[in-house]
């Protein structure tokens, strides 16, 4: 089949190309610039120049393929001044800002999804992906379970674009939800903990919320974009699907690790010193986040093989670039 994919050149999107092609699919990825799309030449896919906010060839990708894999997400943050970004990371932004942007780049992926969606025939399949973070927290996730549609819920204003997945399902597309955790680990990140690490050794201490006993799913990046595949391939009409391999990992056992690698003092924090220590991810580092992939396991036959996050953080030189 041939596959259009954005986000082609990201820490995901490219190792879901390099699966598409090995399994003998054609696959045009997107790409922001012919520099960045070099890769994708090499790898033996085509490339289209654009981003989500191309809509006009976003229309194009789609009408070519006979499929969509969608892993791009448009950030306002991106378009933000320096000086704004590093108060935000810092902390010294009000929450409400990034909200703002957060709702902005929602929107804009909304657009993106409707634009694919419209190009593309009876029964194609487009699959599309969002966050285990926004699943109601303290209980284990199951693919069954809607994600936590409070007003103030984190992650809810992208979640809510699972719906227009179901939306699309409904009206004859073969549509699947990829939720993925905060942390999909490879050699060169380390999804949210490739902000803690940094943090970390700024301010010389690793940092976990209270007993830091609240748990935080994973997946290897090789092991995220087989199932993506095998979504694309095999996945039901409106499936969700968790791409989770260890389904919760205290989060004091990877301040842990972080302390370990860098030699700084592991501590705990109040919920108000966590604003100050983690910026604006402070709000998910509480989130306890527990999240199963059973369901996806069985129903299309998934089987992680890499390895977990604590072994690839003991041995990775990811603590030397940053």
């Amino acid at each position: 089949m041939h596959v259009f994919v954005t986000g082609a050149t990201g820490f995901i999107g490219f190792p879901i190309v390099k699966e598409l092609i090995a399994a003998g699919h054609q696959v045009t990825g997107m790409a922001r610039s012919e520099v960045s799309g070099k890769k994708l030449l090499e790898a033996g896919a085509q490339v289209r120049v654009g981003t989500v906010e191309d809509l006009e060839g976003l229309r194009r990708g789609a009408l070519a393929a006979d499929g969509v894999i969608h892993t791009a997400f448009y950030h306002q943050l991106s378009h933000v001044p320096l000086g704004t970004r590093l108060r935000i990371f810092l902390g010294g932004t009000p929450g409400g800002i990034v909200q703002r942007f957060m709702g902005a780049a929602a929107a804009a992926d909304r657009r993106a999804i409707e634009t694919m969606a419209a190009s593309l025939g009876k029964g194609s399949p487009l699959v599309a992906t969002f966050g285990t973070l926004a699943m109601k927290p303290g209980v284990l996730a199951t693919e069954n379970d809607t994600y936590d549609n409070r007003p103030k819920a984190l992650g809810v204003v992208r979640a809510r674009n699972e719906d227009v997945l179901k939306e699309w399902a409904v009206r004859g597309l073969r549509t699947s939800i990829i939720r993925l955790p905060p942390i999909v680990h490879g050699p060169t990140a380390y999804g949210l903990a490739s902000l803690l690490i940094p943090m970390a050794k700024k301010k010389k201490e690793s940092a976990y919320v209270g007993d830091g006993m609240n748990r935080w799913p994973s997946v290897h990046y090789l092991d995220a974009a087989h199932l993506f595949r095998l979504a694309f391939e095999q996945g039901a009409a409106g499936g969700t699907y968790h791409v989770v391999d260890e389904e919760g990992i205290p989060f004091r056992e990877i301040a842990q690790v972080i302390g370990q690698r860098l030699k700084v003092p592991v501590v705990s924090k109040s919920a108000d010193e966590a604003k100050k220590q983690f910026g604006f991810i402070g709000p998910a580092v509480p989130i306890d986040n527990p999240t199963s992939s059973k369901l996806t396991r069985e129903r299309l036959n998934w089987k992680p093989a890499h390895m977990g996050l604590l072994a690839d953080l003991q041995q990775t030189d990811f603590f030397s670039r940053v």
